[in-house]
């Protein structure tokens, strides 16, 4: 698998969004709304996902291997560190707020994770 095609684009704000890719892959399957993210370990891309009638995100495509993950966040954030720097402007307050909120369920439903796998292991070593 190759990746023949990056786009990239900016987001201007004060929220953890920094911008949004798309790739096409061997020149013939594209994928948009990657999400570049600063994290708390620097800028990652999030893969795009839609909100369950239960409130998380899932991912509607993803690679499922460690090896080409990081070769698209090493394209996609490539890319993205090329642009220029945008001149200061504030996000439209509604694009703003849907940010911020998918932002805060994503970080909610990894916690949840965490604490469901925290409660399986205390209760397979009792």
């Amino acid at each position: 698998m190759k990746i023949t095609e990056v786009r990239a684009k900016r987001i201007k704000g004060n929220n953890r969004l920094k911008g949004i890719a798309a790739i096409t892959i061997d020149e013939c399957f594209v994928i948009h709304e990657l999400r570049i993210i600063d994290g708390k370990n620097g800028l990652f891309v999030a893969m795009p996902s839609r909100r369950m009638p239960n409130g998380e995100y899932k991912d509607v495509a993803h690679p499922i291997n460690t090896e080409t993950r990081s070769m698209i966040e090493k394209e996609v954030l490539d890319t993205f560190n090329a642009l220029p720097e945008l001149e200061d402007e504030e996000p439209k307050k509604e694009e703003k707020e849907e940010v911020e909120e998918k932002e805060e369920s994503e970080e909610e439903s990894e916690e949840e994770k965490k604490e469901k796998k925290e409660e399986k292991e205390e209760d397979t070593n009792e």
